[in-house]
């Protein structure tokens, strides 16, 4: 398999360079030369199949033979070592749970598979590998947890201060070893140019070898396409519904790429919502064909508080840039904080389900879709990125109860902060990068 730049003018290259370098040398993101399809009969064999195996049969199609099976089997059972349950809320309504590995959010998926990818490919080169992150809240977490012991590795994060959960911050501050916090004062759009600028900085290049764990590295995004494809099989196998709606909440917009990804491969997929908060800069494009990102706006759904997002360059790439064939695949639909905390209320009254305030922007957004008459004989599937204890005040706030916190949370939050604050300034990220160096 060979990933070519969205920008085009940098070299092809193999999942290992892909993988290694996160962004292209032209600044681009890496995709797929053609997307691997399931013939009607691969599928067919999937449907009854564990998740790790689907995961295998997706991952072997990317990898292209770079890894051995034998080692590719092992890499998904030690990513996978816990549930991906899909909840029936009505007949016609599910969620998908994606909270259940170690640090309680989605991120888990890639960060997980793209660790074992990276150690993989440094080990064979025998040299250090310095993984650069710009995160809202859970990528930085599941990314510690993820590399934290990986051979090879170090891990640089950066997070918007006072733009995470608390929760989110003592875990991604607290994981030590070859992880490294930096508490940047800016936004999570300033964290994100810093991290691309550090990319193309010739000096810094010289010096180390960087990636990203973000997802705009394909080996994050890739191991995403894994649980689309295992709720499109599980409802067709369990229930003989097939081709469901995604309900998807959105930021970076690697998710719902991801969700493409499995669509493309031939994947049971009806269609896609991208839900949005106020940061609906993604939205707006696929109303009316026209992208102008604003500056970041802050929301209770944070991790979702993007204003330009990486992703969408990929998202154009796929659909070569006709708006019309992205909006037929896409409905982009922007929910308000109060729309937020009043699904939180309506969900919990109805079904006595607590969501986190990105899964309730989610089943809004389906719910809106629903009422303006649209595929009402679809499924929907919406996706559940987090447990709600990581939002503690905002579902407090919203239920006015207390949320049952999971021992591995309380345990992190009895730990010790252990940041670096620097300025939203590039110089300051190159001079820690560099003394980390020394």
């Amino acid at each position: 398999m060979i990933y070519f730049s969205t920008n085009k003018s940098s070299t092809p290259v193999s999942i290992k360079k892909a993988t290694l370098e996160g962004l292209a040398p032209d600044g681009g993101l890496y995709v797929p030369s053609e997307i691997p399809r399931f013939s009607e009969p691969e599928i067919s064999l999937l449907e009854g199949a564990s998740f790790n195996n689907i995961a295998f049969a997706i991952a072997k199609k990317f990898t292209g033979g770079e890894i051995s099976p034998a080692r590719l089997d092992e890499m998904i059972e030690e990513c996978y070592g816990f549930d991906t349950p899909l909840v029936e809320m009505d007949g016609s309504t599910f969620i998908e749970e994606l909270f259940c590995g170690p640090t309680l959010a989605f991120k888990d998926y890639g960060a997980r598979f793209l660790a074992r990818l990276t150690g993989y490919f440094a080990a064979e080169d025998d040299r250090l590998i310095t993984v650069l992150v710009a995160t809202s809240g859970d990528t930085g977490s599941a990314v510690a947890y993820g590399f934290q012991g990986i051979p090879n590795t170090r891990v640089v994060l950066l997070y918007p201060s006072g733009k995470v959960s608390r929760l989110q911050e003592q875990q991604l501050t607290t994981a030590g070893a070859n992880v490294h916090a930096l508490e940047v004062k800016g936004d999570f759009d300033d964290c994100q140019r810093m991290v691309k600028q550090a990319f193309v900085d010739p000096e810094l290049k010289s010096r180390l070898t960087l990636t990203s764990a973000n997802s705009i590295n394909i080996s994050r995004l890739i191991p995403q396409s894994f649980y689309y494809a295992w709720a499109a099989l599980k409802l067709k196998e369990r229930d003989g519904i097939g081709n469901p709606i995604f309900s998807v909440p959105s930021g970076n917009y690697g998710n719902i790429t991801a969700g493409l990804l499995a669509r493309k491969m031939g994947f049971p997929i009806g269609h896609f919502i991208a839900a949005s908060n106020a940061n609906d800069s993604v939205t707006r494009y696929l109303d009316d064909g026209r992208y102008d990102p604003h500056p970041t706006v802050t929301t209770l759904s944070t991790a979702m508080d993007v204003g330009n997002p990486s992703n969408f360059a990929r998202l154009r790439y796929f659909y070569g840039n006709d708006h019309r064939a992205m909006a037929g695949d896409i409905t982009g639909i922007a929910v308000s904080d109060s729309e937020t905390t009043e699904t939180i209320q309506a969900v919990y009254n109805r079904f006595g389900y607590i969501l986190d305030p990105h899964t309730a922007v989610a089943w809004r957004a389906l719910e809106l879709h629903r009422r303006s008459g649209h595929h009402p004989e679809m499924p929907g599937v919406v996706l559940s990125t987090a447990h709600p204890a990581k939002f503690l005040e905002t579902v407090r706030a919203a239920l006015h109860k207390e949320v049952e916190i999971p021992a591995r949370l309380l345990a992190v939050l009895e730990k010790q902060k252990n940041a670096v604050a620097i300025s939203p300034a590039y110089d300051d990220l190159a001079t820690f990068l560099k003394e980390l160096d020394n």
